[in-house]
């Protein structure tokens, strides 16, 4: 077997869901091929190990002395696996083949690359990573099941941020597929506003696997309740067609750009801004955010100011993230969510207007490979509106010009309702 077929098996083992990629392709490297006849003993029991065995073909059987037998829950398929680290220094039971097996087995002294931190980097703890990766770090709780929490120094905006409900979901769904296969398109619908005081679940489907493709459905779970959905296929690398119709717009190179925290305090003190709203800014509590943004129309408009429904702005992770084009693309759809319904809003602002925006549905179509600690320029039109819904729609650019994904959204526009007077007692 070559390494990228191993690799492509060591995905599919569930042990092996919950490393990052870079520890797959280590374990992929060192793993040693043993085969045994219908009969043989892989390993006797109190027989202290020598490694941890993952089924490659065939079938294994569980027989200590106090299980029945033939009962199928102790019968070994393929992507089953046994040994070091799950029944403590020696095997409590003997192994035996029920047919031709064949299994690969990480010695011993390579054991230590089960273990790690992060789901994406096996040589960096969670905290030596950077904020948006740790939003995005899941616990593998049991076989398609992790759980995320938000953290507090993330984008919560009084709520679970829907970017973090995208983008935590394809991280659950993306530690289920083998690791050759890579996310090229996403649709999700946000049904519940998420609390973000408890952890949420994310439950993984397995729809579908095939050579070249796989699906996945992600269900969020909070309190007993569905909160959110997002159905993911995922695609092997293929040569194919090629082709590029979109036009990156000429646009200011993100270097000369003004960043947010730069923008925010020019703001305080310009004089063309009204001095209600340089207040405002001044004392609201400011949070920076995982992603770095610069928009590349800086003006003097302010949230109560009509504007044409487009905008374009340069966004980056913070910090340097891995290799893994996963984590990448988990990153940009978590970015994805931001900024992006309210450009809706713009066309409608007034003076005094208090608005509400809610995402209803989130699409992305991931065209070719990118790295979110690269510059990569959102470009967002709203070409209606109606009702309560707004319609918006996002194409990426990274710095080459080449269109790296285009997105879709509906939410819920509409003017915030005025507060309940509160009833006082007259007596």
């Amino acid at each position: 077997m070559n390494t990228d077929s191993v690799v492509e098996f060591l995905g599919n083992v569930p042990l092996l869901q919950k490393l990052p990629s870079s520890s797959l392709k280590k374990i992929a490297q060192v793993v040693v091929l043993k085969r045994y006849g219908k009969g043989d003993y892989v390993v006797r029991e109190d027989q202290t190990w020598d490694g941890c065995y993952f089924i490659l073909q065939g079938e294994a059987q569980v027989s200590g002395p106090d299980e029945e037998d033939n009962r199928s829950e102790f019968l070994l398929k393929q992507y089953d696996y046994f040994g070091l680290g799950l029944s403590g220094n020696v095997h409590s039971a003997d192994i035996v083949a029920m047919s031709q097996l064949t299994c690969l087995v990480l010695p011993r002294d390579h054991c230590h690359l089960l273990e790690t931190n992060s789901i994406w980097q096996s040589d960096t703890s969670v905290e030596k990573c950077s904020l948006v990766e740790r939003i995005l770090q899941l616990d593998p709780l049991e076989l398609n099941i992790f759980r995320g929490i938000t953290l507090p120094d993330a984008p919560i905006f009084g709520k679970v941020f829907g970017g973090q409900f995208v983008g935590q979901a394809l991280a659950a769904a993306s530690k289920t597929v083998d690791f050759l296969k890579i996310v090229h398109s996403l649709h999700s619908y946000f049904l519940l506003v998420g609390d973000i005081d408890i952890p949420i679940i994310y439950q993984v489907h397995r729809i579908r696997d095939g050579n070249n493709f796989a699906t996945r459905r992600v269900d969020a779970v909070q309190k007993g309740n569905i909160i959110f959905i997002l159905l993911a296929s995922f695609q092997k690398e293929q040569q194919g067609f090629d082709h590029q119709e979109s036009t990156m717009p000429s646009v200011p190179d993100p270097d000369t750009l003004l960043s947010l925290e730069e923008l925010r305090e020019r703001r305080i003190t310009d004089p063309h801004l009204p001095r209600s709203y340089r207040n405002k800014v001044a004392t609201r509590n400011f949070v920076p955010w995982p992603i770095e943004i610069r928009f590349c129309e800086p003006s003097n408009s302010t949230n109560q100011t009509k504007s044409p429904p487009r905008l374009n702005y340069w966004f980056r992770a913070k910090g340097r993230l891995s290799d893994d084009q996963a984590l990448h693309r988990c990153v940009v759809a978590f970015a994805s969510d931001l900024i992006f319904c309210g450009v809706g809003l713009n066309p409608h602002r007034r003076k005094g207007l208090r608005s509400a925006a809610l995402s209803l549905d989130h699409a992305m179509w991931f065209h070719r490979p990118l790295r979110a600690d690269d510059w990569l320029l959102y470009v967002i039109v709203s070409p209606s509106a109606h009702e309560t819904r707004g319609f918006v729609t996002g194409e990426m650019f990274n710095r080459k010009g080449e269109l790296v994904v285009s997105l879709t959204q509906e939410a819920l526009l509409r003017e915030a309702r005025p507060p309940k007077p509160l009833v006082t007692s007259k007596l």
